[in-house]
């Protein structure tokens, strides 16, 4: 059951993430978390995202545009260091309040109550019609950067606020998703070097058949996702993008996420 759960998610989630930008890291850690203690679900679902985004850089990373991944990768990168410097700061404001569904209690937070506004705003952009011509000037797109990488590594969704930028970029199809690529590697790339301790510590306890069953299912998602790409048009993608992020950004105002 484990096997067959965990592969689904990783297939489904991987064709889902190639069109949105982001996803899969959401979807998994969850579903591992039902197997494994959470801190080993965090790091298998890493592993299993890594290199899925590897395998995708392989078949999308050629279609980046090379001034959008400059101007909002560099400054992404860098302040993810900043946000993720900052978490432990933030993290002692009290949250705002709690609840409890069933056995779980959910519990506020202002961060990420912040985060899930910031989210619908961008959602906004793609349900209100008069703003749904709008795009970014690609002179924004350190701003984006900026914003995108220090509330990503404050909250662990870079992912989600990187796709709402890029996606108001006037990027074409093929650029936001070969751009977004390109830079989910190289967070991929810093963040494993913070788990590689962790993986030396606990790699008798990793279940490798797992991981490489899942990473195989991620892989076959992205290959048959890239097969639809010629198929799929940006206004499509934009609305995914947007339904993704309302979604996130509901469940991490109610602090599910």
């Amino acid at each position: 059951m484990d096997y067959f759960l965990i592969c689904l998610v990783a297939f489904l989630g991987s064709g889902l993430t190639l069109f949105s930008g982001f996803g899969l890291g959401t979807l998994l850690v969850p579903v591992f978390g039902l197997f494994f203690p959470i801190e080993m679900a965090i790091l298998l679902t890493a592993i299993v995202h890594f290199l899925n985004n590897i395998f995708k850089l392989f078949l999308l990373g050629q279609k980046a545009n090379k001034q959008a991944l400059l101007a909002f990768g560099i400054p992404a990168i860098v302040f993810a260091f900043v946000g993720a410097y900052l978490l432990s700061f933030l993290n002692s404001i009290p949250p705002i309040g709690s609840y409890t569904l069933g056995s779980h209690t959910f519990t506020l937070l202002p961060i990420k109550l912040c985060i899930g506004l910031i989210l619908l705003f961008f959602a906004l952009f793609e349900i209100i019609p008069s703003w749904s011509q709008l795009t970014f000037d690609k002179k924004y797109l350190p701003l984006g950067g900026v914003l995108s990488g220090f509330f990503g590594g404050l909250s662990g969704m870079q992912g989600a606020l990187r796709a709402a930028f890029l996606i108001r970029a006037g990027l074409t199809k093929e650029s936001y998703i070969g751009t977004g690529v390109v830079i989910a590697c190289l967070i991929d790339l810093s963040r494993m070097g913070v788990y590689a301790q962790n993986w030396s510590q606990n790699s008798e306890n990793i279940a490798y058949p797992l991981v490489i069953c899942a990473t195989l299912s991620a892989f076959l998602g992205a290959f048959i996702g890239n097969r639809l790409l010629e198929k799929v048009t940006l206004k499509s993608i934009q609305l995914l993008v947007a339904l993704l992020l309302m979604v996130f950004a509901v469940l991490l105002g109610l602090g599910i996420l």
